[in-house]
């Protein structure tokens, strides 16, 4: 992909940091809507909290996680960063990619389920599941953004070899020179 212009790269980075301390915002109140239902014996109180967090996952989570994912794909692919070059940027790719899976494929439903069996005056089954995602969630994206400002851990075995064979420049002996017509 050829390297963004800046001002484009300027407005993708806007967007991923914004989409990104959303998700972020978004996994922090899920958490704490999920802790008021797990805490208390009020049972308005959790269902209200169920219900809140069904209106958060269901018009939320996912477009703020696609976004995210999206727009750091673009990021990495159109800045000197890359996708595979610099470690950082490798693992925030595939933490973002798992927690997106798991937000689409457990959280979500989850939500959905206890939503639906307090509004139908069933008792949820195992309500600290509700807890643990958005806890694990916000865990993955305090480190991701841990790693983002800090840049730690260097360059990637092929990013390093790639990064040598653009900066270097090419050396021509005799054997190496092709005859052309």
């Amino acid at each position: 992909m050829k390297p963004l212009k800046r001002p484009v790269r300027r407005g993708i980075l806007v967007v991923h940091v914004a989409a990104s301390a959303g998700w972020l915002g978004l996994t922090l109140g899920l958490l704490a809507l999920a802790l008021t239902a797990f805490t208390t014996g009020s049972v308005p109180v959790i269902e209200a909290s169920y219900r809140s967090m069904k209106v958060f996952t269901d018009w939320l989570v996912l477009p703020l996680a696609f976004l995210t994912l999206l727009s750091g794909l673009f990021l990495s692919l159109g800045t000197k960063w890359g996708l595979a070059r610099h470690w950082w940027v490798f693992i925030k790719f595939w933490l973002t990619l798992a927690t997106t899976t798991a937000s689409a494929l457990a959280l979500r439903p989850g939500v959905n389920e206890a939503a639906d069996s307090v509004a139908s005056g069933v008792v949820v089954a195992d309500p600290r599941d509700l807890v643990m995602g958005p806890a694990v969630s916000l865990a993955a994206y305090l480190f991701m953004t841990v790693i983002s400002v800090l840049k730690p851990w260097g360059t990637i075995r092929r990013g390093r070899r790639s990064r040598a064979s653009v900066t270097s420049p090419k050396t021509v002996d005799g054997r190496s020179v092709r005859q052309t017509a």
